[in-house]
């Protein structure tokens, strides 16, 4: 659907009605908006553009009181989003959404069957579908949209210096899955091996961009949810390393620890996604220039995590 020239003017009914129930509560809803996003924020709607896309019922009579609604209605979405992300996750609205302003728009690209929402230009826009104005008002910013109008919208990398940017969906789930158990598990890697200074390293740029490339192939092997499982296989990966160290006694064995230090002399265990394996067919561990890799194809990404290291005996 092309766009409608905004009216010229409005029905005295309809005016009033803006004026009683959308000019009256806006700044107030402005402010409450801010309260939840704890920065400033404004809303920027213009009834004019609007109503030529009001064809009838509710949108139409009461446009005033249909744009309250919205509003309203992404408020208490924005508030169960920042229940659900916490601190950081705020940070990321109001970092991707840099131009801290909620407006109401047309979906011109017909994504959403009835409403929706997207970040564009900075803004955090409530989508109506062509002939759906004010249907489904509470459900247009809902948390499932929100994460994906989140994930879909540019944002710069977080220490201004990678090389990829890793989406919304991949840093939430590292900062939820992966960096409160990362340092508990690299002790427990530290404390098998008899080695404190041991580091583990995520590779999480890499592994990102090539299942990002995957993801886009036409019979692409990558799962639907690749990038929001980031920070969780990778954490199981190294949670199954730990299991692997156990089971072969590692932590028990002087001349197996010893084995281990002169071959991975770098300290450091790393995960990666390769092309091909030499030694499996789901995952392996291999060293190479004295690091220990812990590896799979993109194809069994997240398959038998566990396994990985269970072959590391063999690479010493």
């Amino acid at each position: 659907m092309s766009r409608l020239p905004p009216a010229e003017k409005l029905p005295l009914a309809l005016r009033k009605n803006i004026r009683d129930d959308w000019d009256t509560k806006k700044s107030d809803l402005e402010q409450q908006l801010s309260d939840v996003l704890t920065t400033p924020w404004t809303v920027d709607v213009n009834p004019n553009q609007l109503y030529p896309y009001a064809t009838d019922g509710y949108a139409k009579e009461s446009l005033g009181s249909c744009i309250a609604s919205y509003i309203t209605g992404a408020i208490y979405r924005l508030r169960e989003y920042v229940d659900y992300a916490g601190d950081d996750g705020l940070k990321e609205l109001n970092s991707i959404s840099y131009a801290h302003v909620l407006t109401i728009d047309l979906d011109d690209a017909k994504r959403f069957s009835y409403c929706g929402g997207d970040i564009h230009e900075g803004k955090l826009r409530i989508l109506f579908s062509p002939g759906n104005l004010g249907v489904n008002i509470e459900d247009a910013l809902n948390r499932t949209v929100l994460l994906q109008a989140l994930n879909d919208a540019p944002a710069p990398p977080s220490d201004g210096s990678a090389a990829v940017t890793l989406s919304f969906a991949a840093r939430s789930d590292i900062r939820k899955e992966y960096e409160p158990k990362a340092e508990e598990i690299r002790a427990q890697i530290a404390e098998a091996l008899d080695k404190p200074d041991i580091k583990i390293n995520p590779n999480f740029e890499d592994t990102f961009a090539k299942l990002q490339e995957a993801s886009k192939a036409k019979n692409t092997e990558v799962r639907g949810d690749w990038d929001g499982m980031l920070g969780n296989f990778t954490r199981l990966y190294f949670e199954g390393f730990v299991s692997q160290l156990k089971y072969q006694k590692f932590d028990e064995d002087d001349m197996l620890r010893e084995g281990f230090h002169d071959m991975v002399e770098k300290g450091e265990i790393a995960f990666r996604i390769v092309d091909k394996l030499k030694y499996d067919s789901y995952c392996e561990c291999e060293i190479e220039d004295g690091i220990l890799y812990l590896q799979c194809t993109i194809k069994y990404w997240g398959t038998n995590v566990e396994s990985a290291a269970q072959g590391l005996i063999n690479r010493l």
